[in-house]
């Protein structure tokens, strides 16, 4: 074990003892592998309270889920946040009559594909078919290029979002934390007008997104199908006048996503006690994920994941893309900061469930897992209009053998994979309409017809 740097054999004996005592596991199951994993990640976190700190909460067990104060978690907030994210009732400002009642949250953020889109680039209103998962959602012949609503950057996945205090990978959204003094960005009559709210990040893109992709809540019409009382009783507390508006769907929105979580992939099983729930070559991946490959000084804690902001020289959108793609959304968090030191950097992301949809980057320039730690192994930026100079510090060749990537990839991709993500969609939602998508095309694509 001479890739840890362990100070005394205390670390040791305490290592082992979580494998005896502390751990659900059987001891008699454990490998090298483990131990050494085990010692690992007890010394990086050891600030942090050790393991623990990489373990998610149950999706149920709300009191542990990281929430923000100004929405707190409750089981029917929750409950109809889950409806409202699939459910097409809400598409109801369309530029064209025809997408009435077409398009959801998770148009662009199915469960199939790991709640993000399944093609490269998320279409909502203008979009049709939807095919396996999203992957055959192409543009509507009766829209021009320009009215579709397409997303000009890759669409992050909402699992373990509870975990970000700002959202969008240029951190845009969001009135805390790191945005605490972008408030002069926070222009009128544009999405981040939201953050005036004082909401966190992931209530406040709920809010704003409902604009941004033509939606609103007309309770007159919702209430037909139960809605009022799904608001009545997440929102007790607020006055009836403000009870049914923007505000109170995206809070519940951001409630339902706050508690999705890949709690059963093979990883979070392990660190729970299954030492069989890896495999070995996935145990020796995270070993090189928290050691040499030094994956974890950006991707860290219960979703691998941090609110850094780093340019990497990877690719924006381009090639068969729709709609424009603003020069705004290619220049990161600088586009949203003005700050010279932010232009090109975007969010570090999380890691789970990342094969469900195979496009990676903010331009989903990369269609492998493999491929992207290719990238960073080799650190030779692909986008010559990313200054040197903006480049990460610790963007530099790794030495991965082509071995030691096989196992990052199997660790990455099959360790970090939850295969039960259908559990967080309805079966039905409340309009009896299909979803995550109800244009004619997809009504068939979907079995709904």
């Amino acid at each position: 074990m001479n890739f840890l740097r362990i100070k005394s054999s205390c670390i040791i004996t305490f290592g082992l003892f979580l494998i005896c005592s502390c751990q659900n596991g059987n001891f008699e199951d454990h490998t090298n592998h483990d131990v050494d994993l085990i010692l690992l990640l007890n010394e990086i976190a050891q600030e942090q309270g050790g393991m623990d700190f990489f373990i998610m909460p149950d999706s149920d067990d709300l009191a542990n889920i990281p929430q923000d104060p100004k929405n707190p978690l409750t089981s029917e907030k929750v409950r109809l946040g889950q409806f409202l994210f699939h459910e097409t009732a809400l598409a109801i400002e369309p530029l064209k009559e025809s997408a009435m009642f077409t398009y959801s949250c998770a148009s662009c953020h199915s469960a199939g594909s790991g709640f993000q889109a399944g093609k490269a680039q998320g279409i909502g209103e203008g979009g049709l078919g939807f095919g396996l998962f999203g992957s055959q959602r192409i543009i509507n012949p009766d829209y021009q290029a320009h009215e579709i609503d397409a997303q000009d950057v890759r669409s992050p996945s909402i699992v373990n979002t509870a975990y970000q205090k700002v959202q969008t990978w240029d951190g845009k959204f969001g009135a805390t934390d790191i945005n605490v003094g972008t408030e002069s960005e926070w222009f009128p009559t544009t999405p981040t007008s939201v953050n005036h709210l004082g909401y966190e990040g992931i209530e406040s893109q709920a809010i704003g997104a409902l604009d941004v992709h033509r939606q609103n809540i007309d309770i007159s019409h919702l209430e037909q199908f139960g809605y009022r009382e799904l608001f009545d009783a997440a929102f007790p507390n607020f006055p009836v006048e403000s009870r049914y508006t923007e505000e109170t769907v995206g809070l519940a929105i951001a409630a339902y996503e706050r508690t999705v979580f890949t709690q059963q992939a093979p990883f979070q099983r392990w660190l729970k006690g299954d030492l069989t729930a890896m495999s070995e070559p996935q145990k020796q991946g995270a070993i090189l994920f928290f050691n040499k490959a030094n994956c974890n000084s950006c991707h860290t804690g219960a979703a691998l994941n941090t609110m850094s902001f780093h340019a990497l020289g990877m690719n924006d959108l381009a090639g068969d893309v729709h709609g424009v793609i603003s020069e705004t959304s290619k220049q990161g968090r600088g586009g949203f900061t003005d700050k010279i030191d932010d232009y090109y950097k975007f969010k570090t992301p999380q890691l789970y469930n990342l094969k469900d949809s195979p496009f990676y980057g903010h331009g989903a320039s990369f269609t492998s897992i493999r491929q992207v730690i290719e990238y960073k192994n080799e650190a030779r930026p692909e986008n010559i209009n990313v200054p040197t100079s903006q480049l990460a510090s610790d963007f530099i060749p790794l030495h991965l053998t082509v071995e030691e990537i096989e196992q990052l990839v199997e660790f990455i991709e099959a360790g970090l994979h939850d295969p039960n993500l259908d559990r967080y969609e309805p079966s039905t939602i409340p309009s009896n309409l299909c979803f995550p998508v109800a244009d004619p095309v997809s009504v068939v694509d979907l079995g709904c017809d």
